[in-house]
């Protein structure tokens, strides 16, 4: 899985790089064709778009290089990886759209209010306008679908540059036309046709500008996509076990999100099952944001409806013990506790009781209703016993069976297995019931059945019962 992911890495920095570098020798080329052009015919919308294309040629340096850092695993300095670069990519080109308008600007007022250029619109003008549109349209498709396909901002903004560099190519086609057509029909006013078109260049480029700067900021500035928020916390809110959303914040580096949750759990839930809400929530984000970096917190919280009972295993849990028979009695109005405690086999005696006579402290601070704590403790086993198969014995077989039916909510006993662990004689056994017997009751009979079997074999260190339902015995 892991060899897989790498090379799915591998293909991507490939193909991201492959078309940034596709995207720089066609503007290497373009460039230089423009100017060559513009400087013989004389035309400033075709000298605004070479300055165009020179700068969509540190453009496109500056992605290529970006989308080589951006795709290079997080370290140790860089936590969230290098995807950043490539949002302060397209801040650069951002910024030097905007230098670019400026210069175009100025330059068109120049020619139109303060002095006149000879404009000559040469074939060749036409041919490298024409040229420069077609050049535009392939690269804008390639950067597109990669882009799309990995998600980059940076080869995004590079897609978009020139797909409004084909209509700003257009522009400047047209005021040639124009030219020529005055020039031809002895039109004065249709002169003025280049710097205007070097005009509307210019108000395309800070078009560009503009909505790249949206993107470009809020790339910067760790803005969520708009509504997103809102469709996590829907999709959160449904996953079973989560009480409250308490946080959910969404950052994007490169082409990749970064989420943290916040989650609200019941107090007296296991560490395996808060594991287990968190893959859900994890997997509730990645439907809407891919394969995005998840980090689920989760925080506890108390439920209105706990019972007493709850409240007692919410103590024992925030000090990281087990306890089961868990017993409440109600002794003239102050309740009395009973439980049993697992501890570690090693623990010394009075290490055991101190951590017990902490917890019952505990328990009291948190639960005022009770009067009186007993703790029975016992020790939780660490260590892996041999055991040896003792041969049965029919006459306490038949005897066992013969226990079970005193009780009517007992169909038999089967399954009786002997043998010792520690010099200790242990027994086994399976125990068939009635289905709609509720558990209360099945623990009772259980529990007097292990009496009358040590009565019967006092010889037996431990019972174990296993209770099994009559439908499920008769499979």
């Amino acid at each position: 899985m892991q060899g897989r992911a790498q090379d799915d890495g591998a293909l991507m920095r490939s193909e991201k790089s492959r078309v940034a570098r596709n995207s720089v020798f066609a503007a290497i080329f373009i460039t230089l064709f423009k100017f060559v052009v513009g400087m013989f015919s004389g035309s400033l919308g075709i000298l605004s778009e070479a300055l165009h294309s020179a700068l969509d040629l540190v453009a496109s340096v500056v992605t290529l290089l970006s989308v080589r850092v951006s795709d290079k695993p997080a370290d140790a300095e860089h936590q969230y990886g290098h995807g950043k670069v490539e949002n302060f990519s397209a801040f650069i080109e951002t910024t030097l759209l905007l230098l670019a308008c400026g210069w175009i600007v100025w330059e068109a007022f120049q020619r139109l209010f303060f002095r006149t250029v000879e404009i000559e619109p040469t074939p060749w003008a036409f041919l490298v306008m024409l040229t420069s549109i077609v050049m535009d349209a392939w690269r804008s498709r390639a950067l597109k679908r990669v882009a799309d396909k990995y998600n980059s901002q940076a080869l995004q903004a590079d897609a978009l540059h020139f797909s409004t560099d084909i209509w700003s190519s257009a522009v400047v086609i047209l005021g040639l036309g124009l030219v020529l057509a005055g020039r031809t029909y002895h039109q004065h006013w249709m002169l003025t046709a280049d710097p205007i078109a070097a005009l509307c260049v210019a108000a395309i480029v800070m078009w560009v500008s503009w909505r790249l700067a949206r993107q470009t900021i809020d790339g910067l500035l760790d803005a969520a996509p708009s509504g997103i928020r809102t469709r996590i916390m829907d999709e959160v809110g449904r996953v079973r076990g989560v009480l409250e959303i308490e946080r959910v914040r969404i950052r994007k580096a490169g082409n990749r999100y970064f989420v943290d949750v916040s989650i609200g759990l019941a107090r007296n839930v296991t560490f395996q099952a808060s594991n287990r809400v968190a893959a859900d929530v994890t997997e509730c984000v990645h439907r809407l944001l891919g394969e995005a970096d998840v980090l689920v917190s989760a925080t506890p919280r108390v439920l209105d409806s706990e019972s007493i009972f709850d409240r007692i295993r919410a103590a024992v849990l925030r000090n990281n013990m087990m306890v089961h028979d868990v017993s409440v009695q109600d002794q003239a109005g102050l309740l009395h506790v009973e439980l049993h405690l697992e501890l570690d086999e090693k623990l010394s005696l009075i290490d055991a009781h101190d951590m017990v006579t902490a917890l019952e402290a505990d328990i009291r601070d948190h639960v005022p209703e009770i009067g009186s704590i007993l703790t029975h403790i016992e020790s939780e086993p660490a260590t892996i016993e041999a055991s040896q198969p003792v041969a049965g014995d029919r006459d306490l077989e038949e005897a066992l069976k013969q226990i079970g039916n005193e009780f009517p909510e007992v169909v038999d006993v089967h399954e009786i297995v002997l043998k010792r662990v520690r010099n200790h004689l242990y027994l086994s056994c399976h125990v068939t019931m009635h289905d709609n017997l509720s558990l209360a009751r099945v623990h009772d009979v259980q529990t007097a059945l292990e009496i009358r079997f040590k009565n019967v074999a006092p010889q037996l260190f431990r019972v174990l019962i296993h209770p099994e339902p009559l439908t499920d015995n008769r499979r």
